[in-house]
This record gives C-alpha cells, sequence and structure tokens, in this order.
C-alpha cells in the first residue's frame, strides 16, 4: 500500500484568467521542494495546468486535488459546469469549442485533454452534460522520484 505523503487542493474559477495557471504554479514548487525527479515534475505541471485552463476556459470552479505518495503523483480536478456531451470527440487533437476571444489569448486550441493522457500513466475522464467533468490522473515515480 502506498504511504501518502502530502495531499492539497485548490480552488479553480471558470473565466478568471489573470488567476489561471496559479495551481500548476504552487504544485510545481511543491513538488520541487520535496525533490521529486524534474521529469515528473514537468508531466505533473503538464497535467495540472491543461486542466486548470479547461477550468477556466469552460467551467464554473472546479476544485484540483494532488496527492503525492511514495509511488505516485494523482492529480483530479473535479468541476461544476456544462459538462462535455462527447468525451471521444473531445479527447481528438485539435478539436475544441473555445471562442475566438480565448484563442486571441493563446488558448484553446484542442490539445488540452490529449496533453493531460499523454503526460499521464493513467487517465480517466468522466462527465456529465449540465453537471461537470471529474479528470483524474496519476502520474508514476521513477525510481528516482
Amino acid at each position: 500500500m502506498a504511504e501518502e505523503l502530502l495531499t492539497c487542493s485548490f480552488r479553480v474559477h471558470g473565466r478568471d484568467f489573470e488567476n489561471a495557471g496559479e495551481a500548476s504554479t504552487e504544485i510545481k514548487s511543491l513538488l520541487k521542494d520535496l525533490e521529486i525527479d524534474p521529469q515528473t515534475i514537468r508531466r505533473a505541471v503538464v497535467v495540472a495546468f491543461e486542466a486548470e485552463m479547461n477550468v477556466v476556459m469552460y467551467a464554473d470552479e472546479a476544485t484540483v486535488t494532488l496527492v503525492l505518495t511514495d509511488e505516485d503523483i494523482s492529480i483530479e480536478a473535479a468541476d461544476s459546469g456544462p459538462g462535455i456531451p462527447d468525451i471521444e470527440h473531445a479527447m481528438e487533437e485539435g478539436w475544441s469549442t473555445a471562442t475566438d476571444e480565448m484563442r486571441e489569448m493563446g488558448f484553446g486550441f484542442g490539445m488540452g485533454l490529449p496533453n493531460i493522457k499523454r503526460n499521464s500513466d493513467l487517465f480517466a475522464i468522466r462527465s456529465e452534460v449540465g453537471a461537470g467533468t471529474v479528470v483524474s490522473c496519476r502520474i508514476d515515480l521513477d525510481d528516482h522520484g
């Protein structure tokens, strides 16, 4: 059984582009302070940032939770929002429902969920239209982690 070393949660608010990225920046800092392998940190930060940006762009609010054990890093983003009507379509690289305004800010190019999956050792998503979405990821710690 894995030993839990750290758990922390962050509130992320929809349309709060000014503070977008704060949770993933804090996660990066925490993992660096704990001397986690830099490649593992990079993967965790990509997962956290993409999940956080999806909340900012599409949901009302969410809780992003980080759990570090002696074996892995788990990141979960659980939001209240519109939900995803077609998860399979949303997982396609380049497919996006972003507005022109979001794209002008440099977001919404349809790489969020594919990047989360690519940087996770275990990836799961469930969504209910009108209720919200939960993205759960695990990144295994390597022998140096």
